[in-house]
């Protein structure tokens, strides 16, 4: 399935939580930009890049936001699996990825194991590294 039809799955309450991460790192996603800088929001200590499916769902998000119709936004394009494996883990902090916000198919990607690197996922970053205890 693409992306679209895991994150559809997900809101049917059919989730492939695997399928649906794996989806996305192989997909191109759109990265707001504004003064050079990536688009991001902070909720309870945790940056929420923004990333889009298309302009049109980044356009949307715009008009929500305030937005004038039909202006242009700067973004750059990765693939998801960049996003997850080299920018999130340069950014200070827990950071993971909000998918399409803002629309009805909204897709959150938390900064934990299995999605982002185990050197930046919240729910190993503190646990004890090999060794013998």
């Amino acid at each position: 399935m693409s992306l679209a039809e895991e994150v559809l799955a997900v809101h049917a309450g059919a989730p492939d939580p695997a399928a649906l991460v794996g989806e996305f790192r192989r997909t191109h996603v759109l990265l707001p930009t504004a003064n050079e800088t990536l688009l991001s929001a902070e909720l309870d200590g945790i940056r929420w890049l923004y990333a889009f499916t298309d302009e049109e769902a980044m356009s949307r998000f715009a008009l929500s936001r305030g937005g004038e119709p039909g202006a242009e936004w700067q973004y750059l394009t990765a693939s998801g699996a960049r996003v997850l494996d080299v920018l999130i883990p340069a950014i200070e902090g827990p950071t993971g990825v909000a998918l399409d916000a803002g629309g009805e198919h909204g897709m959150l990607f938390p900064p934990v194991a299995g999605i982002v690197p185990d050197s930046v996922a919240l729910d190993i970053s503190d646990a004890p590294q090999g060794g013998n205890a």
